[in-house]
Protein backbone atom coordinates (compact mmCIF):
# COMPACT_ATOMS: atom_id res chain seq x y z
CA UNK A 1 0.00 0.00 0.00
CA UNK A 2 1.34 3.05 -1.11
CA UNK A 3 2.16 5.85 1.38
CA UNK A 4 1.97 8.71 -0.87
CA UNK A 5 -0.65 11.40 0.21
CA UNK A 6 -3.12 12.97 -2.09
CA UNK A 7 -3.69 16.98 -2.93
CA UNK A 8 -6.03 17.23 -0.58
CA UNK A 9 -3.49 15.72 2.35
CA UNK A 10 -4.91 12.62 2.57
CA UNK A 11 -3.83 8.93 1.36
CA UNK A 12 -3.49 8.70 -2.43
CA UNK A 13 -6.21 6.83 -3.42
CA UNK A 14 -6.69 4.58 -6.32
CA UNK A 15 -7.02 6.18 -9.73
CA UNK A 16 -8.28 3.42 -12.66
CA UNK A 17 -8.05 0.14 -13.06
CA UNK A 18 -10.09 -0.60 -16.19
CA UNK A 19 -7.57 -0.11 -18.12
CA UNK A 20 -4.90 0.03 -15.28
CA UNK A 21 -3.24 3.46 -14.78
CA UNK A 22 -0.17 4.92 -13.34
CA UNK A 23 3.42 4.34 -14.17
CA UNK A 24 3.88 1.14 -12.30
CA UNK A 25 0.64 -0.25 -13.96
CA UNK A 26 -0.79 -0.19 -10.44
CA UNK A 27 -3.99 1.86 -10.96
CA UNK A 28 -2.36 4.89 -8.93
CA UNK A 29 -0.81 7.90 -9.53
CA UNK A 30 2.25 6.99 -7.60
CA UNK A 31 5.52 8.97 -7.56
CA UNK A 32 7.41 5.86 -6.33
CA UNK A 33 10.96 5.50 -6.71
CA UNK A 34 11.43 6.19 -9.89
CA UNK A 35 10.18 9.73 -9.20
CA UNK A 36 7.13 9.08 -11.87
CA UNK A 37 5.35 12.31 -13.45
CA UNK A 38 2.46 10.77 -13.75
CA UNK A 39 0.74 12.46 -10.52
CA UNK A 40 -3.06 14.10 -12.27
CA UNK A 41 -5.44 11.72 -12.41
CA UNK A 42 -7.86 12.68 -14.94
CA UNK A 43 -11.19 11.75 -16.19
CA UNK A 44 -9.97 12.24 -20.05
CA UNK A 45 -12.24 14.06 -22.45
CA UNK A 46 -12.45 13.91 -26.20
CA UNK A 47 -11.08 17.28 -26.61
CA UNK A 48 -8.00 16.34 -24.45
CA UNK A 49 -7.58 13.38 -25.91
CA UNK A 50 -7.53 14.94 -29.50
CA UNK A 51 -4.70 18.02 -27.42
CA UNK A 52 -2.58 15.25 -26.41
CA UNK A 53 -2.88 13.09 -29.87
CA UNK A 54 -1.92 16.92 -31.68
CA UNK A 55 0.90 17.66 -29.46
CA UNK A 56 2.42 13.88 -30.24
CA UNK A 57 1.03 12.11 -27.12
CA UNK A 58 -1.31 9.43 -28.78
CA UNK A 59 -3.73 7.30 -26.38
CA UNK A 60 -5.74 6.45 -28.10
CA UNK A 61 -3.84 3.78 -30.27
CA UNK A 62 -3.54 0.57 -28.46
CA UNK A 63 0.25 -1.29 -28.26
CA UNK A 64 1.64 -3.46 -26.08
CA UNK A 65 -0.88 -4.60 -24.06
CA UNK A 66 -2.36 -0.84 -23.88
CA UNK A 67 -6.08 -0.98 -25.11
CA UNK A 68 -5.96 3.04 -25.90
CA UNK A 69 -8.14 5.33 -23.44
CA UNK A 70 -11.64 6.41 -24.67
CA UNK A 71 -13.65 9.62 -22.68
CA UNK A 72 -14.71 8.49 -19.24
CA UNK A 73 -11.74 6.54 -18.40
CA UNK A 74 -9.52 7.64 -15.47
CA UNK A 75 -5.80 8.03 -16.48
CA UNK A 76 -2.96 8.70 -14.36
CA UNK A 77 -1.39 11.77 -16.42
CA UNK A 78 1.39 13.18 -16.16
CA UNK A 79 1.29 16.56 -14.78
CA UNK A 80 3.21 18.47 -17.17
CA UNK A 81 0.98 17.56 -19.88
CA UNK A 82 -1.81 18.28 -17.51
CA UNK A 83 -0.53 21.86 -17.23
CA UNK A 84 -0.33 21.82 -20.93
CA UNK A 85 -3.60 21.01 -21.90
CA UNK A 86 -4.44 23.58 -19.28
CA UNK A 87 -3.03 26.27 -21.34
CA UNK A 88 -4.55 24.83 -24.01
CA UNK A 89 -7.83 25.04 -22.78
CA UNK A 90 -9.01 21.39 -23.61
CA UNK A 91 -7.64 20.41 -19.63
CA UNK A 92 -9.83 17.41 -18.58
CA UNK A 93 -11.57 17.06 -14.82
CA UNK A 94 -10.00 15.48 -11.97
CA UNK A 95 -9.53 13.25 -9.19
CA UNK A 96 -8.56 15.01 -6.45
CA UNK A 97 -8.48 12.56 -4.05
CA UNK A 98 -6.41 10.13 -6.56
CA UNK A 99 -3.74 12.67 -7.56
CA UNK A 100 -0.47 12.59 -5.89
CA UNK A 101 0.56 16.13 -3.73
CA UNK A 102 3.56 16.20 -6.08
CA UNK A 103 1.53 17.63 -8.53
CA UNK A 104 1.08 20.32 -6.96
CA UNK A 105 4.87 21.49 -7.98
CA UNK A 106 3.58 21.73 -11.29
CA UNK A 107 -0.31 23.04 -10.99
CA UNK A 108 -1.57 24.98 -8.08
CA UNK A 109 -4.29 23.33 -5.95
CA UNK A 110 -6.85 26.10 -6.61
CA UNK A 111 -5.97 25.31 -10.73
CA UNK A 112 -6.57 21.72 -9.89
CA UNK A 113 -10.01 22.00 -7.67
CA UNK A 114 -11.62 24.52 -10.74
CA UNK A 115 -11.79 20.82 -12.31
CA UNK A 116 -12.45 18.87 -9.48
CA UNK A 117 -14.89 15.63 -10.08
CA UNK A 118 -14.58 14.19 -7.02
CA UNK A 119 -17.75 12.46 -5.98
CA UNK A 120 -18.56 12.92 -2.29
CA UNK A 121 -18.68 9.43 0.22
CA UNK A 122 -22.22 10.32 -0.16
CA UNK A 123 -23.82 10.71 -3.41
CA UNK A 124 -27.30 10.81 -2.61
CA UNK A 125 -25.63 14.30 -1.37
CA UNK A 126 -26.05 15.27 -5.15
CA UNK A 127 -29.72 14.78 -5.02
CA UNK A 128 -31.90 17.80 -4.56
Amino acid sequence: MSEERNVLGGPLEPCGGDPVTGFYRDGSCTCGPAQARHLVCAVVTTEFLAHQRLVGNDLTSPSAGFPGLVPGDRWCVVAERWAQAYAAGVAPPVILAATNVRALDIVPLEVLSDFAADVPDDPSSLTT
